[in-house]
C-alpha cells in the first residue's frame, strides 16, 4: 500500500523544531552517502519548467525520494508536483507526498537554519522580498527561537504582500531597496530573473538570503553584491553550475563556504559585525528526504492520509 499525503495531511505531521533538527543533521552528515544526489532540469514548450531531483539519501535511512515538480511562474501555486517516497530493501512505493509543501518547508528551514548562522546575533528588522510560501516557512523557522523586533515586506503583488505583513505584524514598503535600507537581515524569495539588490543597495554588517537562485537565468542580488559578500552556498558545485555563483559579472569562481563547513567548525562563518554576509542555496535532494521520511512515519503512526493499492 502507498500512503498519500496532501499539503493538509503534510500540514498535520510537519513540525518545525523537528524539521530544523533533520535538516541541521543532514547537513552534517549526507556527504557521507556515496551516490550523489543530481537535479536535473529542462524547459518546455510551455511557460514553465521541468525539474527532477534524484536520489534523496541519508546514512541511517532505508528509503529515497525522487521529486518531480513543474515550475510555471504565473500559476498559482507556481510549483507543483509529487515526491516518490521509495523503501531501499526492494523499491516498495511508501508514498506519494505534495512535493510544493515538503519543497517549501525544507527551502524555509533551511533557510531559516542558514540565516541564523550567520545573521548578526542582535539584529532587529527582518526584511521580506517576495512573500509567498518559502518566505512563509523561512519565518515559521527563524521566529521558533528568535522574533525580531519589526518585520518589513514587499512583493510585486500589494496584495499579497499586506496579507503577509497582517499575518505576522509586519508593514508593507514599496520597493525591495526600500527593504534593504530598513532592515539588518534581508530574504528574498522570488522569481527574478534581473538583480533586485546591488551593493550600493545595503551596508556594512548586514546579512541576505536568497533563495531565487535555484536554477539558470534566476538572478537576485548583482554581482558587485556577491564579491564584496561573505558567499555561502548549499553545495558549491551545484552554486557554481546552475545557482549563485553562475551569476554573470561575477569576479570570484567560487563560494566561500557550505553551510556544511560552518555547522562542522570548519569555516567560521561572520566574523565582524561590518562583514556583510549571503547564504544563497540551490536545494539538495536529500532535504526532500529528510522531511519526506519524517512526515511519513509520523502520518503511519496517526493513520493520517489515504492509502491506496497502485498495483491492484
Amino acid at each position: 500500500m502507498t500512503r498519500v499525503l496532501t499539503r493538509s495531511d503534510l500540514e498535520a505531521v510537519l513540525e518545525p523544531a523537528a524539521c530544523l533538527a533533520a535538516l541541521r543533521d543532514g547537513f552534517r552528515t549526507a556527504d557521507a552517502v556515496t551516490v550523489p544526489g543530481r537535479r536535473v532540469r529542462t524547459d518546455l514548450p510551455f511557460p514553465g519548467t521541468a525539474t527532477a531531483l534524484i536520489p534523496g539519501l541519508l546514512p541511517g535511512v532505508d528509503a529515497y525520494t525522487v521529486k518531480v515538480n513543474a515550475k510555471f511562474p504565473g500559476a498559482r501555486p507556481a510549483l507543483r508536483g509529487v515526491i516518490c517516497l521509495h523503501a531501499g530493501a526492494d523499491g516498495e512505493l511508501l508514498a506519494l507526498l505534495d512535493s510544493a509543501t515538503v519543497t517549501a518547508w525544507r527551502t524555509g528551514l533551511a533557510a531559516a537554519l542558514g540565516t541564523g548562522l550567520l545573521a548578526p546575533a542582535d539584529y532587529d528588522v527582518l526584511g521580506v522580498i517576495g512573500a509567498g510560501a518559502q518566505a512563509e516557512s523561512t519565518l515559521r523557522g527563524l521566529t521558533s527561537e528568535r522574533r525580531p523586533r519589526d518585520l518589513v515586506v514587499h512583493d510585486t503583488d500589494p496584495g499579497r504582500a499586506a496579507a503577509f505583513a497582517a499575518r505576522h505584524g509586519g508593514r508593507v514598503l514599496g520597493s525591495a531597496g526600500a527593504v534593504a535600507d530598513a532592515a539588518d537581515v534581508v530574504l528574498l524569495a522570488t522569481w527574478s530573473r534581473a538583480p533586485l539588490l546591488a551593493l550600493a543597495d545595503t551596508r556594512a554588517g548586514q546579512h541576505l538570503t536568497s533563495l531565487g537562485t535555484d536554477e539558470p537565468g534566476k538572478r537576485e542580488l548583482a554581482a558587485d553584491l556577491l564579491d564584496a559578500a561573505l558567499l555561502v552556498v548549499d553545495d558549491r558545485e551545484l552554486a557554481a553550475r546552475t545557482g549563485v555563483s553562475a551569476a554573470p559579472g561575477l569576479s570570484r569562481t567560487a563560494a566561500d563556504a557550505t553551510l556544511t563547513d560552518i555547522l562542522r567548525g570548519t569555516h567560521p562563518g561572520r566574523t565582524s559585525r561590518l562583514q556583510r554576509t549571503v547564504y544563497a542555496p540551490v536545494g539538495l535532494p536529500w532535504q526532500d528526504l529528510a522531511l519526506a521520511w519524517s512526515a511519513f512515519r509520523a502520518a503511519e503512526r496517526r493513520g493520517i492520509g489515504t492509502t491506496v493499492d497502485l498495483l491492484g
